[in-house]
């Protein structure tokens, strides 16, 4: 399977400069792509996504309007057409169903404020006395965190708002076989406890209020300095600054919890949270954001797939999880959330409230998975020739939209 390797680089003040070209130009090309794309007529068919390329890359070289689009590897042109093209898969697999999750919207425009990236195939750097040399750009500094186990397909470079540049390569990993400490666990998320296992000590999340605090102070003084002015472009980078900090800190907390989890256990249960509409209590919409659950749980699932023989369940949210004792299944109803501990009338078993609902999210993991894997032996024992001749022969309908371009 393929894996993203991340590190951070020291372009120079040159190679900066040459760097800022590739964002925008490829920016450039993206946008004038989904531009062609959007004053199709309706009901016309699309371009194909060759004569797009041909006509924002090629062709625009040759136009007075494009003409320094030559100042930048054509590499960086085409990957950015190439990724509009997988930006329109997404959605189209998204809106038929075959692409899980939340709907994926319909590609927008790019623009010059924020984030910018730019991705080199492998034909567009190498890799030389560990420094990393881009077409058209030169030679530069990594700090190499860690080896990379194979050699990269792709790079992708990026500039967050704080001004830091990262280059991300994308290499092909084999999967990690640790003989694992227990068969399953359940977990139960929250805010003060981020994770409270039905196995093990309670993990505490880490504490976002003196950097939420120097936030708020930040934001109010930019709001008071005037636009344009040095002193407002100097507050607007030290708040950029303070929100990387606290992500930074999100994403490291998140990637061990995820890793000792998957590491331990050969299957984790979680429960599906509806993050969207917890949000709208305006009290804990922020710390609720803070926790980064739906990233926890692609980050979850993502190294289920690395490690050997690991899966991970979402339960669903209706599952009253909390509402039954663990020990013997006794419903008493819904509590008040100021409720930590209850006494179950039924077999006298006092629980903590975090702990009684974890357990429980992992025996209905465990039933979920039972399930699963039932079917899946159910459908193997298909006879060898029964295929669906229909399914075989008519092509995917959103596939098809997809390669039209």
């Amino acid at each position: 399977m393929k894996a993203r390797y991340n590190y951070r680089i020291y372009p120079n003040q040159g190679q900066q400069t040459k760097l800022a070209q590739a964002f925008g130009c490829g920016r450039v090309v993206w946008n004038d792509a989904l531009a062609i794309v959007k004053a199709t007529p309706e009901g016309e068919k699309w371009p194909s996504m060759g004569d797009i390329k041909k006509q924002v890359t090629t062709q625009a070289k040759k136009t007075p309007e494009r003409c320094w689009l030559t100042e930048v590897s054509s590499v960086v042109l085409q990957s950015s057409v190439i990724d509009l093209q997988t930006a329109f898969k997404n959605f189209f697999d998204s809106r038929s169903g075959k692409r899980k999750g939340l709907k994926m919207g319909f590609p927008r425009f790019k623009s010059k404020h924020g984030k910018q990236s730019a991705r080199f195939p492998s034909n567009g750097f190498s890799l030389k006395n560990n420094q990393l040399v881009l077409a058209k750009v030169g030679a530069i500094k990594v700090k190499w965190s860690r080896s990379l186990p194979d050699a990269p397909s792709s790079v992708t470079i990026t500039k967050n708002k704080a001004g830091q540049y990262h280059a991300s390569f994308v290499v092909e990993v084999r999967q990690i076989d640790v003989e694992p400490m227990r068969k399953s666990i359940g977990v139960d998320l929250g805010i003060k406890v981020f994770g409270f296992p039905s196995v093990g000590k309670p993990t505490l999340s880490p504490g976002y209020d003196r950097l939420t605090r120097k936030i708020k102070r930040t934001q109010r003084k930019l709001a008071r300095q005037q636009k344009g002015s040095n002193r407002r472009k100097a507050t607007k980078q030290k708040l950029a600054k303070l929100h990387l900090r606290i992500a930074n800190i999100r994403k490291d907390f998140l990637h061990k919890q995820s890793t000792k989890l998957i590491r331990e256990n050969q299957a984790v249960s979680l429960e599906d949270l509806h993050v969207i509409g917890m949000v709208k209590n305006r009290c804990l919409a922020r710390a609720i954001s803070q926790q980064g659950w739906a990233t926890f749980r692609s980050m979850l699932e993502a190294k289920a797939k690395q490690y050997k023989d690991r899966t991970v369940s979402i339960i669903s949210r209706w599952e009253p999880t909390s509402q039954v004792c663990s020990s013997c299944g006794f419903k008493w109803g819904k509590q008040d959330l100021s409720v930590r501990s209850i006494l179950c009338v039924s077999c006298g078993t006092r629980h903590d409230r975090d702990q009684n609902a974890a357990k429980n999210i992992e025996k209905v993991g465990q039933e979920l998975a039972r399930t699963v894997k039932t079917q899946t032996l159910s459908s193997c024992k298909t006879p060898m020739g029964a295929v669906n001749d229909d399914a075989s022969s008519q092509p995917y309908q959103g596939e098809q939209l997809c390669l039209s371009l």
